[in-house]
């Protein structure tokens, strides 16, 4: 028992442990909602089999898992990709100068009292801009820091409400043009140009909106809702994928239970 250092525990493991438990989550974040946890299952899997087969001296069913485990980081990164861009996107875009972005990023040590984005003031916004055949194309930002999207568009700051949204995106408005983006309730830049993803197969019916907003959710953990101009269908996209759902009450439950 003399030989227990159980309760021998320092500070700096205090921080050890917190650092990385901020870094699991961030890592489920990531993949949450995504095939890469499917993925990351499988992977676990293997490495669980590679270790039994070595203790139990299964010497050539070990030497074919052993293979895997010596590419294992190289197909780590390959399969990985897109959530270790984001993952490093949020991480080099967080502004040290000041102390509300530091902490915007650590969503899960806020209390239920503050301020989060109006979901249902936008959706009816969209409903309305639909009925209007009005296009739109709104993101909104969850962990990763969109400011070097702001450059490309005008800055703003404008808390959300359902007259700012329509008025914006009104045909003859200077504004209409490019997409907006929304954090914390806040409007923080308009006319935004967004990257265009043009590999992936999607119907004809969905044009340059919807290819921007599957280009944004993928290099980014960032949700984009879209309004059809020609027929007024609103499209919530999420990882690069159109989430479908049956109306609107769905879509706001999604949308909110997408942002805790």
């Amino acid at each position: 028992m003399d030989n227990l250092q159980f309760w021998n525990f320092r500070f700096i493991d205090f921080v050890d442990v917190f650092l990385v438990a901020i870094l699991l989550y961030y890592v489920y974040k990531l993949v949450k909602g995504t095939v890469a946890i499917n993925i990351f299952i499988g992977i676990l899997v293997i490495y669980i089999v590679w270790l039994v087969t070595d203790y139990l001296n299964m010497h050539l069913l070990h030497r074919i898992f052993d293979g895997f485990m010596k590419v294992g980081i190289i197909a780590l990164i390959v399969v990985f990709q897109p959530e270790i861009r984001k993952f490093l996107l949020m991480v080099g875009s967080t502004n040290l100068g000041g102390k509300k972005r530091i902490f915007k990023n650590f969503k899960f040590l806020k209390s239920d009292s503050e301020t989060t984005t109006d979901i249902d003031v936008i959706i009816k916004a969209c409903v309305q801009m639909g009925r209007n055949n009005t296009g739109a194309l709104i993101v909104i930002e969850r962990n990763n820091n969109l400011d070097f999207l702001t450059n490309t568009g005008d800055e703003m700051n404008i808390s959300v409400s359902q007259p700012i949204i329509e008025s914006i995106f009104f045909k003859n408005s200077p504004l209409h043009d490019g997409a907006i983006i929304i954090d914390n309730n806040i409007v923080k830049a308009t006319r935004v140009i967004l990257p265009v993803n043009n590999e992936k197969n999607i119907p004809n019916r969905f044009g340059l909106r919807h290819r921007a907003a599957i280009g944004i959710t993928e290099k980014t953990d960032a949700l984009a809702l879209a309004v059809s101009e020609e027929t007024g269908q609103i499209s919530y996209i999420k990882n690069g994928e159109f989430i479908m759902y049956k109306d609107m009450e769905e879509l706001i439950n999604k949308i909110k239970k997408d942002l805790v």
